[in-house]
């Protein structure tokens, strides 16, 4: 059931995989074998560059992913900054390996070379470069292998691949999701190192008989290639893009760019590349910006205080109508109607400590922190109206600093009795899957988070349907069925295209 719901998919995301990957590795290779051959003849660089490469390697990726958004040509989200990202991973092993290969080539050979009258040139490409073609290939499988899964966490930036499916999978709980994320990548880099691993010992062996690949070899690497460009080409048959919409990095924000993503494509003539998975506010807003995404759903609350740098405000209506004027303002944005429904933040703790220690207050809940194990997102630590701010309003004293880790992790860690206090949404699907408490907000230092589509007024102005079509959504959306659509998703495992889709027919958007 679940392999015939998503196979389709499965090949589209294996197909975006293998793109960043092949590209990637391509670009890597051109640049790094003549790299890694400039040092040996300037080994003064040598320790320079391979520092350098080095220092690039044991960055974190996400570091890598999250400093190239704002990098101008090569940055921003989708493909192009996950290849670049990928290929500065990759130049490591190609340059060591062809400068440890060649610098290995015995020195008597090389002088039996200039020996019998051959130039430079000549010494490298027949002799140097045959004898240290095993030591460049095992570069090159090292680095396809690490290429292959790093690219998983291209999705983050907009970037597709395979680790769409796993960061959902993350997000929702959802084991098979995981899976079917992490199966073909483990299978793609398997077969990518089983297929270098093959072609490095045949090139080998026929390094030693004049370096010609025999007529075999040349078959199957051509049929290899071929099966690739099929399968790109099959990914661009799939998803031929016209506008993108983006989202967070949360079930209700995958649910919510599907729902712009169907109302655009069944109520215009636009086809949609979803880019649902681009993190956090800052991603997302700068990508908006700079048009790379036609739009996503934003908070009001989260616009004010994280975007605009404002101080909470509690009137639902001043909050709306200050974010609308400041993004027209100061960023060409647009900001329509409500969607109809407040996610605000929810303080959560599960029921049994709840009933233990008779709290459902902030407030009542502030005694008990030093007992307490706080768990929240990398964005609620560094909010305006985040952690910092809450703490200093209710006196929370915890032992030990709260626990920062991925959105979609905080639920299976208090879960697991990992973390007793998190940072969710009230309109959280597993909430009450979990039997989870939300603790009330008594001295209302939460704004407003009223659901919002915001959009580049450029691409409005391009595809002026658009507008029409968003605002057949305004208010239509309830925190009950939210809060529905999230736990369908959370809990049954449903697809989020299949839930968005009953909705919308619910509301006679869609035939």
């Amino acid at each position: 059931m679940f392999f015939s719901q998503y196979f389709l998919e499965i090949i589209l995301r294996t197909g975006e995989h293998l793109i960043l990957v092949v590209i990637a590795m391509v670009v890597a290779v051109s640049i790094g074998i003549p790299l890694g051959i400039f040092i040996t003849r300037q080994p003064q660089l040598a320790q320079p560059i391979i520092g350098l490469t080095n220092a690039i390697q044991t960055t974190p990726s996400l570091a890598i992913f999250g400093f190239l958004i704002s990098v101008p040509f090569l940055g921003g989200i989708g493909k192009v900054p996950a290849i670049v990202a990928l290929i500065l991973y990759a130049l490591l092993p190609v340059i060591r390996n062809t400068y440890i290969g060649i610098n290995s080539v015995e020195p008597a050979i090389i002088e039996a070379g200039r020996g019998m009258g051959m130039t430079d040139r000549q010494l490298l490409f027949q002799v140097e470069i045959p004898l240290a073609l095993g030591v460049i290939l095992a570069g090159v499988r090292v680095a396809t292998v690490i290429s292959v899964g790093i690219a998983t966490i291209a999705a983050a930036i907009g970037g597709g691949g395979l680790g769409v499916f796993l960061f959902r999978g993350i997000s929702t709980l959802n084991n098979q999701l995981i899976l079917a994320g992490a199966i073909p990548a483990a299978l793609i880099a398997l077969g990518a190192d089983f297929t270098l691993g093959w072609l490095e010992k045949n090139l080998t062996q026929q390094s030693e008989k004049s370096i010609k690949i025999n007529r075999q070899t040349g078959i199957y690497f051509g049929i290899l290639m071929l099966l690739i460009a099929g399968l790109i080409t099959f990914t661009y048959w799939l998803t031929p893009p016209t506008i993108i919409i983006g989202s967070k990095n949360f079930t209700e924000q995958f649910i919510l760019g599907e729902l712009l993503a169907q109302q655009i494509e069944s109520h215009t003539k636009l086809r949609v590349d979803r880019r649902l998975n681009l993190g956090g506010t800052f991603i997302c807003h700068e990508a908006l910006k700079a048009g790379q995404i036609a739009g996503y759903i934003e908070y009001t609350g989260t616009s004010l205080t994280s975007v605009l740098k404002q101080k909470p405000i509690s009137d639902r209506q001043v909050v709306y109508q200050k974010v609308k004027q400041d993004y027209n303002q100061k960023f060409k944005l647009e900001v329509m109607e409500p969607l109809g429904f407040n996610n605000t933040f929810a303080m959560i703790i599960r029921s049994e400590d709840a009933k233990r220690w008779q709290i459902k207050t902030l407030s009542e809940a502030a005694k008990y922190t030093p007992q307490m194990r706080a768990g929240f997102g990398y964005e609620f630590l560094g909010r305006q109206d985040g952690y910092p701010g809450l703490a200093k309003t209710y006196g929370f004293k915890f032992t030990k600093p709260p626990q920062q880790m991925e959105l979609g992790l905080i639920y299976q860690a208090i879960k697991e009795k990992k973390v007793d206090l998190i940072a969710g949404n009230s309109t959280d699907g597993l909430i009450a899957v979990l039997n989870l408490v939300i603790l009330e907000d008594d001295k209302k230092y939460f704004p407003p988070y009223e659901a919002v589509p915001v959009f580049n007024q450029a691409i409005l102005e391009k595809y002026p349907e658009l507008r029409e079509a968003i605002n057949q959504l305004a208010g239509l959306i309830s925190t009950e069925e939210m809060q529905k659509m999230n736990y369908l998703v959370d809990n049954q495992s449903r697809p989020v295209e299949e839930v968005v889709h009953e909705w919308l027919k619910s509301k006679k958007l869609v035939s």
